[in-house]
């Protein structure tokens, strides 16, 4: 079952040894070329730093939070080589533009579901704009639709199929 941003942003990070909250996952780390989690911002409630959880910490997604074995499974930002230059990147899908490949402008994405075994986002939700909302409501793009993402903008594939006009002559009134 997917698990909205919702649920994977601002829980508790629990100590299986210990069996207490060790800390807080703040913000989900996501790596935009594969549009997977791949850790969170966390909160360490012992020192009170910023440090981070890599997603191989993780022993389960809890209903009170993140598992995992213990207070170690946290680290600082620095110390994790493997994930710095995602970090650096900083991607967020919330807020980002949405457009097709064809220049299209969808809306905003304002929310994602991930799959909470493999991290990796499944769905994303746009707003669309006001004038659009009134008849189209709010769209749903799947991982499989998407063909590129940016600081700026997510890409997805237009799936529109475009229907030629032909020239129809009037039919004349009988009289």
């Amino acid at each position: 079952m997917l698990k909205l941003s919702q649920n994977i942003t601002d829980i508790p990070i629990m100590s299986l040894r210990t069996g207490h909250k060790v800390g807080t996952a703040k913000r989900p780390i996501i790596n935009p070329s594969k549009l997977r989690v791949e850790g969170w911002y966390c909160h360490d409630i012992f020192s009170g730093q910023q440090l981070v959880l890599p997603f191989s910490e993780v022993r389960e997604l809890i209903p009170q939070g993140l598992a995992v074995n213990d207070h170690d499974a946290m680290t600082e930002p620095e110390d994790i080589i493997r994930l710095q230059e995602i970090i650096d990147i900083d991607f967020q899908i919330i807020g980002k533009q949405v457009v097709t490949n064809h220049k299209r402008k969808l809306g905003k994405a304002i929310d994602y579901a991930v799959d909470p075994d493999t991290m990796k986002i499944e769905k994303i939700y746009i707003s669309r704009p006001i004038y659009k909302s009134l008849t189209d409501g709010q769209l749903v793009v799947d991982r499989s639709q998407i063909i590129e993402t940016t600081n700026k903008k997510i890409i997805i594939r237009d799936s529109d199929i475009k229907i030629e006009s032909r020239n129809i002559s009037p039919i004349p009134a009988s009289a």
